[in-house]
């Protein structure tokens, strides 16, 4: 059973061990709304998401800098500035909602019923975009054992699916630029559909 723990203030103070060790197996609030351009969903939120309520919040995650280096946002957002991103018709969920200390706690049946519940979702809100961070989050999710990166050929309902690599800063396979890049990719493929 998920809960969600106390939230504490927005001062970017960094969490205690205490309230890090409070925040494992809770949930965080999805920053989404009906008719987004892009759904950016993680894994699951980490501890330090878990202890602040604020999605991408390790120090070191590189979410934020990638989505505005990738031209997505105007200047780089604060994880404390999260609910900002829905005036770009942007928006964050997860695959599985529950905090953990690391992605490999949760269980194969954990990404199953998460994608489940993830298209439900995606089916209610709508957005254009579905932005899936993470390759093997997508394949246990959605049984997809050969997905790469980029446009995905098995829309959720009207929504496209795009494939992005995670933006943690444990993901080697990556730079910053090679993040903000693949991230660039999906804005551009969005506005040459908007012209």
């Amino acid at each position: 059973m998920t809960r969600t723990p106390p939230q504490r203030p927005a001062t970017g103070a960094r969490p205690t061990p205490e309230e890090l060790a409070a925040a494992q197996d809770a949930t965080i609030e999805d920053v989404a709304a009906p008719g987004l351009r892009v759904l950016f969903c993680g894994i699951n939120p980490g501890l330090w998401s878990g202890a602040t309520g604020q999605h991408f919040a390790r120090p070191g995650n590189r979410f934020w800098p990638a989505l505005h280096r990738s031209g997505f946002t105007p200047r780089q957002l604060r994880p404390a500035e999260q609910r900002e991103l829905l005036g770009f018709g942007l928006g964050i969920t997860n695959v599985v909602a529950r905090t953990t200390a690391k992605a490999a706690e949760l269980t194969a049946e954990e990404y199953r019923e998460g994608g489940l519940a993830l298209a439900a979702r995606v089916r209610r809100l709508q957005p254009r975009v579905l932005a899936v961070l993470g390759i093997g989050a997508y394949r246990a999710a959605f049984g997809r054992p050969r997905a790469a990166v980029g446009p995905q050929p098995e829309p959720i309902g009207g929504t496209g699916v795009w494939l992005l690599p995670n933006p943690s800063g444990l993901n080697a396979h990556y730079t910053l630029d090679g993040l903000a890049a693949e991230f660039r990719a999906l804005r551009e493929h969005l506005e040459r559909e908007e012209e």
